[in-house]
């Protein structure tokens, strides 16, 4: 980073972001919506391209040659040292059923480093946000994981069964809910938020985008947790699509040699 200023207006412009995604996210929660498909399986609303098409408008307009990655449109790579990844309506089946669990995602990377990320839920108006290296916040209050070290009594989150769509990864987050004490399903990325917040212990993931991940990576570390791959490594732009997230290294080491065992 250039200068402690340069990354505080990058910060102010992000939660700048994220109210204007809420405006238009609020709009049409809970409104007679359009369900398509995209790819063949992916539900997608006019929600979450309106939204995503105001971002990348106002990033275009404040930094023209930032470099853009987002769910519903193509990459723009101008080369920058800094990138906007988004994902306008993370949660878009929660979304469209009525839940407010949905949220927009906004992360900052720097050389393709998340150095901040938003996870934000407009309804409840929580808004869950990290500085690498620095600390976590839900709204105005610092916030951190759990200190559960003890398998037998982990909360264990994942989306939906659905998303383990192979025999391996079905296996493999089966082995790790026989050693928990709580499995719940939902939550999408508001999941993580509650994991940083102290209120999940693991969440395991599959079948997912960069974009669903980057903005939860400087929220997860900076409030104490962990978050990688399922061997352990870091989620960069070419990743698997597996996800791990744990409230602390020594539980997450555990997990991992259960997962590879």
């Amino acid at each position: 980073m250039k200068s402690t200023q340069q990354l505080d207006e990058l910060i102010k412009f992000a939660n700048y972001l994220a109210d204007e995604a809420a405006k238009i996210s609020t709009k049409y929660f809970r409104s007679s919506l359009k369900i398509e498909v995209k790819d063949g399986e992916y539900p997608v609303t006019i929600a979450d391209r309106e939204v995503e098409l105001r971002l990348r408008g106002l990033i275009k307009e404040a930094y023209p040659r930032h470099n853009i990655i987002g769910e519903e449109f193509a990459n723009q790579d101008n080369n920058s040292e800094y990138t906007w990844v988004l994902d306008p309506i993370d949660g878009t089946v929660a979304f469209s059923t009525g839940k407010p669990t949905y949220t927009t995602l906004i992360a900052l990377l720097h050389n393709d480093q998340p150095i901040y990320g938003i996870i934000d839920q407009a309804i409840s108006k929580e808004r869950y946000t990290g500085v690498a290296g620095s600390k976590s916040y839900l709204n105005l209050n610092e916030i951190r994981t759990s200190s559960q070290v003890n398998l037998s009594q982990v909360r264990l989150n994942a989306t939906t069964p659905y998303m383990f769509t192979t025999d391996y990864e079905r296996n493999k987050f089966e082995q790790v809910r026989k050693h928990v004490r709580i499995t719940s399903f939902g939550g999408d990325a508001y999941s993580f938020g509650l994991l940083a917040a102290g209120h999940i212990d693991v969440i395991m993931e599959a079948d997912l985008q960069y974009y669903d991940v980057a903005a939860l990576i400087p929220v997860i570390n900076a409030s104490g947790g962990v978050i990688t791959d399922w061997q352990g490594k870091p989620l960069t732009k070419g990743f698997n699509g597996q996800c791990l997230a744990s409230s602390n290294q020594e539980l997450h080491k555990k997990l991992i040699q259960i997962i590879n065992n």
